[in-house]
């Protein structure tokens, strides 16, 4: 019988280790795969945040974070400051802002105006009356500037509409604070004046900005029957509530843009009030103008 050597049997360990720790290793690399795979599934299982929710709370630590602010100009803010809102439309571009003003606030503004109502009017094309435009505003209304209201409470509302709008105060027409009751509304309408229909504008509303005052039990929302070009070649009639349609709660507000960034008229920024059907509307409304006004 024949007897491998030592040198010979030396030569075979040392070439049969090299495929034996290959092995091992793919092995291991295999396993901590597997394992590591079949972890992260059972932690999903487990209810654990995925990637997306990780992302969006991420994003929400940022938005939490305080900001250092920079040195301002003399008409500027020596701090930074946050304004919470939601994009309803581009078209027209329309804004949400939830709370934005205080229940107080709202109230102080309510009781101010009660005295003063007086039945709403229009700003009357060529050709109109009093008498022939009956109907199609039917709410009750009164003017009120900040410089009429000495808690400042009109002002304070005024500095955040312009900061949410970044158009000076200067520039904001005094308050239209309106009452709708029941059955009450307003049909659909521009807020911007076509010269063709209204004559040469020495100046012209850029946007509106509406705070609602009050809660609606049912009907009295703000709404844009022309949205995203919807509904503009059907025949309408100015009376239908359909399209986007917004429903008041007390202390928020809604901006929405009468003009394109060029200055022509967007015409699906068309909207009207909805009936009253249940409750009454209490609403502030900021018209803001492309020059300063008197107000």
């Amino acid at each position: 019988m024949k007897v491998r050597s030592k040198g010979s049997w030396g030569l075979f360990r040392t070439k049969l280790r090299l495929p034996i720790v290959l092995l091992s290793c793919s092995v291991f690399f295999l396993a901590g795969f597997f394992g590591s795979t079949l972890l992260s599934q059972f932690q999903d299982i487990d209810g654990d945040v995925p990637k997306s929710r990780i992302l969006e709370s991420v994003v929400e630590e940022k938005e939490d974070k305080v900001f250092e602010a920079i040195p301002n100009g003399d008409s500027g803010d020596s701090f930074v400051s946050s304004i919470p809102f939601q994009v309803l439309s581009w078209k027209p571009r329309a804004v949400y802002f939830p709370g934005f003003a205080s229940a107080e606030q709202c109230e102080h503004i309510i009781k101010k105006a009660k005295a003063n109502l007086r039945p709403s009017s229009l700003a009357l094309r060529k050709g109109e009356t009093a008498e022939n435009t009956k109907g199609i505003r039917t709410s009750s209304g009164t003017f009120i500037s900040a410089s009429e209201d000495p808690s400042g409470t009109l002002g304070l509302i005024e500095e955040k509409i312009a900061k949410a709008t970044m158009i000076p105060r200067s520039h904001g027409e005094a308050f239209n604070v309106l009452r709708y009751e029941i059955g009450q509304r307003y049909l659909s309408h521009h807020d911007a004046f076509n010269p063709t229909e209204y004559g040469p504008q020495k100046s012209q509303r850029v946007a509106s900005f509406l705070l609602y005052l009050s809660d609606v039990e049912e009907g009295g929302e703000t709404m844009f029957p022309f949205e995203n070009g919807l509904n503009m070649n059907i025949g309408y009639d100015y009376e239908e509530c359909i399209g986007l349609k917004v429903k008041p709660h007390r202390g928020d507000g809604l901006l929405f843009y009468s003009l394109y960034p060029n200055g022509t008229i967007d015409q699906m920024s068309l909207h009207g009030s909805c009936p009253v059907i249940v409750g009454q509307k209490w609403v502030a409304t900021k018209w803001i103008r492309d020059q300063e006004t008197n107000d």
